[in-house]
């Protein structure tokens, strides 16, 4: 016979499963929404499709130059 005791395991069971499916279902972005650089807002479908982006396209741009610059 079940008690007060396992009726609360099972509701804290079924809150974490549904939290864990809620989080697996949702695709982490981590880009951020404003440039480090210049402070301008980095458009949506380039922080979709570089993840973990930082710069907008002008500043990423002017970086790589200068980064393969120093790189001879």
């Amino acid at each position: 016979m079940a008690d007060i005791a396992d009726f609360a395991n099972d509701l804290v069971q079924e809150r974490i499963d549904r939290a864990l499916a809620a989080r697996k279902a949702k695709p982490v972005f981590e880009s951020y929404e404003f440039c480090v650089d210049c402070d301008s807002t980095i458009p949506l479908p380039r922080r979709l499709a570089v993840t973990n982006c930082t710069r907008c396209t002008e500043c990423e741009q002017l970086n790589e130059q200068i980064g393969t610059r120093y790189a001879r």
